[in-house]
């Protein structure tokens, strides 16, 4: 058998703070342990060993996975970095609050609509950009602006997924842009997504297996570890 493993990084906002789009130019570190740790603690219940980590080298991921390596009694060294699972870029809506998101798309659907933004409300656009927002987060259709190459992202998962060899454990920390590709190797995402809530919570995990180089499987999704470990 073969098991992919993909988790999302920890948390980069204390509570109280107002959260922003973290994306590839905004390297974050965590701001707490115990999702990261929680990841290692949940595959460690469950008798799952990776054989492998691999990490996008932002600070969030690379610590996530140190930490969930050290849960899971791994040594230090066994976290390798790989530039292929690198958050994407959020383009103009870097570093932003979800607020100003939703109004900067709410302009642009509006004018691809026809209509003139300086006509329309600040919450009529909000409402506009959300519905956009919702798009991305229902069926991965990246908004305008941003810096995302979906069918690169698809082609990476099943390259990744292509790389583990039988009775290997791989997994990868990455981040909830990234992640929500994944599903591509199990040969029909559009299926996936109607079923799935396909945004990842931070320290989820997911878990796809394969027998004898068969078709892959989804085990487990976006399952928030820290909450299902004692």
């Amino acid at each position: 058998m073969r098991t992919l493993i993909i988790a999302r990084h920890g948390n980069t906002f204390r509570p109280g703070e107002t959260p922003t789009r973290v994306g590839a130019r905004t390297d974050l570190p965590l701001t707490e342990e115990d999702r990261a740790r929680g990841i290692g603690r949940y595959l460690l219940a469950g008798g799952i060993k990776p054989t492998r980590i691999l990490a996008a080298p932002l600070l969030r991921t690379r610590r996530t996975a140190e930490l969930a390596a050290q849960e899971l009694g791994l040594a230090p060294g066994v976290v390798q970095s790989d530039s292929r699972l690198t958050e994407i870029d959020y383009g103009p809506d870097e570093n932003k609050t979800e607020q100003e998101v939703a109004l900067r798309l709410g302009r642009v659907a509006a004018v691809e609509a026809g209509q003139d933004p300086a006509t329309l409300s600040p919450g009529q656009l909000e409402d506009l950009g959300s519905q956009v927002i919702k798009l991305w987060n229902a069926r991965a259709v990246a908004p305008n602006g941003w810096l995302v190459d979906p069918q690169m992202l698809m082609n990476m998962w099943r390259e990744i997924a292509s790389e583990i060899a039988e009775n290997e454990t791989l997994l990868c920390v990455s981040s909830n842009g990234i992640i929500r590709f994944a599903p591509v190797i199990t040969g029909d995402c559009d299926a996936f997504y109607a079923e799935h809530d396909i945004k990842v919570p931070t320290g989820g995990v997911c878990i796809f297996t394969s027998e004898n180089y068969g078709p892959w499987h989804c085990e487990v999704w976006g399952v928030k570890a820290f909450k299902n470990v004692s």
